[in-house]
């Protein structure tokens, strides 16, 4: 018996399930007529179906039959205790003309929360149905008003976006943070919708001022982060960093928040705020792990930006700090920092060597060395002793199979394998690292893949590719001025071979590594006009771009290039970042 019970409520609930599907179906190609019939037919099973309700109003009002629709709603509050029909019944009068008795329910629908403010979402959600945004601001308004534990302010900060009135947006998306603390993130997304990177934009100004007014009125720690937030989306991280430091001395929750900003600022190439940062750290860290934390990445900037005068100073801030914290596991990053500094910079490769075989040494687990082994496999391919650095690449392999470090081992392998002019081989470890777990490794590899792949049949000796292999590996070795030169001689006398493009690419990234923006931009110039159809185009486009914008001083340059990237490139890996640009460059709040 329980069985054919069963059996009966579940083919009943899937005819139902039909039928809505049957009505939705009829609804969206407006076949009103046949969607009222199903919609009726699903009512009469379920009268207290709000949507099913909805819905038949709809349709009436669609096919204009509204005296229908009244005496439908009628029939519905008359048996109901369900205040935001009233806005519906409103709604069908003002279809009509009929305002005094629109502007009545509505009335009747908001003077509802008199007797039960919880009736605000519902009426308030019907008001903006039918888009009347300043009924339902009022509507969360009285109710809070009525009863101050509601918190309304999320949507009705909401209705102020819709509405365009940002001062109110934002002010309610901030006092609902105040009562929902562990909101801030969704907090941070919403407000980013109005947000650009200029300070002067009229949304950004009306933030900042409430969040200071805010500060000076009742001093929160929140009110700290969403300004150090808005500081950030505007690139002022000195700014921001007055706010984080205003936040820690307020907490003194450690020094997390502060070292992110700097890695924020550091990426965004704002080195010298970044360096203050790690400073700050240093100095204030109570802990080693952090202090060592923020000297390995003061240390990084300063190896990309020493001279070589100053190489003999970097070398011995270096070694202070191993006689501060020791040689151990704790400072491995920095020790293979140091023997890179000392084999790319100061030419030492072979103290650099004994350096790090000193560092295996160490108690370590299987990640540290592997991790020693691949800078000791880098500094043997920067002397062009290839095999030796395979067998470094290839340990990594068999101790961790299938980890990330494995197949950043591989992918190196591949690389020294290509460098070396063993293409075939090459080729046949980045096939296996398409579909490498770390993305940034699988599209290395799928590059330079596509490299071999497009030049190596060109002509039986491989030279042009040859050429390029080894410009590559001077440029790895930091030998950037022959590594400009021997792409040029590629570009000359290869003139008609497909690596030309790649040649150009390469040779306008070195042109930028040493500041050279003027010929960098000319390089990319010439991608654009003679290899439109190339799939370096997207790549040229968007350095161009990036560099009329941020070192050129020609930011309309800039925006056409965009724009031509996102509306001919759709499919480019730039095209998010391309919009975004472009959008800020027309002077649109940035998403």
């Amino acid at each position: 018996m329980r069985i054919i019970l069963f059996l009966c409520l579940l083919i009943s609930s899937v005819l139902v399930a039909q039928d809505d599907v049957l009505a939705k179906e009829y609804y969206k190609n407006g076949n009103f007529e046949k969607a009222l019939i199903g919609y009726q037919k699903l009512y009469s099973k379920s009268k207290s179906n709000i949507t099913y309700i909805k819905q038949i109003v709809d349709i009436h009002q669609q096919l204009e039959q509204y005296k229908k629709a009244e005496a439908f709603l009628l029939e519905i509050i008359g048996r109901t205790n369900y205040p935001a029909f009233y806005v519906n019944l409103g709604y069908n009068y003002q279809l009509q003309d009929m305002p005094e008795k629109a502007n009545e329910n509505f009335n009747i629908a908001i003077n509802s929360l008199s007797v039960n403010p919880n009736n605000a979402y519902a009426v308030a959600r019907s008001f903006q149905d039918y888009a009347l945004l300043d009924k339902a601001a009022i509507t969360y308004e009285k109710a809070m008003e009525l009863k101050p534990t509601l918190n309304l302010k999320l949507p009705l900060a909401q209705i102020y976006g819709e509405n365009g009135n940002i001062e109110k947006m934002m002010l309610n998306y901030v006092d609902f943070a105040q009562n929902n603390p562990v909101s801030i993130n969704n907090i941070k997304r919403a407000l980013n919708s109005f947000i650009s990177e200029d300070s002067n934009a009229e949304s950004n100004v009306i933030l900042r001022k409430l969040l200071i007014k805010k500060i000076q009125q009742e001093p929160n720690v929140l009110w700290n982060e969403l300004l150090s937030w808005l500081f950030i989306q505007q690139k002022d991280f000195n700014k921001a960093f007055a706010q984080e430091k205003a936040i820690n001395a307020r907490t003194q929750d450690g020094l997390v928040r502060i070292m992110n900003l700097g890695k924020i600022a550091e990426k965004d190439t704002a080195l010298d705020t970044a360096t203050s940062i790690y400073n700050y750290v240093i100095e204030n860290a109570q802990d080693s792990d952090t202090k060592l934390m923020a000297f390995y990445d003061m240390l990084q900037i300063k190896t990309k930006e020493v001279q070589p005068d100053d190489f003999k100073d970097l070398q011995n801030t270096y070694l202070e700090l191993f006689d501060t914290y020791g040689k151990f596991a704790q400072t491995l990053n920095l020790q293979i920092a140091y023997a890179h500094f000392l084999a790319f910079y100061m030419n030492e490769t072979d103290v650099a060597t004994a350096f790090l075989e000193d560092a295996l040494k160490l108690p370590l687990n299987a990640t540290q060395k592997a991790e020693i082994k691949l800078e000791l496999g880098d500094i043997l391919v920067l002397k062009e002793a290839f095999n030796k650095a395979l067998i470094y690449y290839t340990q990594i392999q068999r101790n961790l199979k299938n980890s990330e470090v494995s197949q950043m081992a591989r992918f190196k392998v591949a690389k020294a394998s290509y460098y070396k002019g063993d293409f075939k081989w090459a080729e046949s470890q980045l096939k296996i690292l398409k579909s490498s777990t770390s993305q940034l490794i699988a599209n290395d590899a799928l590059d330079l893949k596509l490299l071999i792949t497009d030049n190596k049949y060109e002509d039986s000796l491989q030279t042009a590719l040859k050429r390029y292999a080894k410009a590559d590996l001077l440029a790895f070795q930091n030998r950037n001025n022959e590594a400009i030169a021997l792409l040029n001689t590629i570009i000359e006398e290869h003139k008609t071979e497909p690596i030309i493009p790649q040649a150009l690419y390469k040779q306008g990234q070195l042109f930028e590594i040493q500041k050279k923006y003027d010929n960098a931009a000319v390089n990319y110039q010439k991608i654009i006009d003679n290899y439109n159809d190339g799939i370096l185009v997207d790549n040229a486009i968007y350095s161009l771009a990036e560099l009329y914008l941020y070192h050129l001083n020609m930011p309309e340059k800039a925006q056409e290039l965009y724009k031509v990237l996102v509306f001919n490139h759709a499919d480019s890996i730039y095209f998010v970042d391309a919009r975004k640009q472009f959008r800020k460059l027309r002077g649109d709040a940035i998403n």
